[in-house]
């Protein structure tokens, strides 16, 4: 039986909020394997003078352990 694991991540972008999760993703995927899947738990935006400024994501990343 597979053991699958949730770690919490944060990311940004001055894109989009699509590319924040994106962001989270593929940084995770530089030092974990098998993820599965994202769960988009927060969405944020940082505003500067009436405009947004940059995106951020919290999201929950689910992978499976090597076994």
């Amino acid at each position: 039986m597979p053991i699958v694991k949730v770690i919490e991540v944060i990311a940004t972008s001055k894109k989009s909020f699509d590319d924040a999760v994106q962001n989270a993703v593929k940084e995770a995927s530089k030092t974990i394997r098998n993820i599965d899947s994202v769960y988009v738990k927060d969405l944020k935006a940082h505003v500067k003078n009436g405009k947004i400024e940059s995106y951020g994501a919290i999201c929950n990343l689910s992978f499976r352990l090597d076994g």
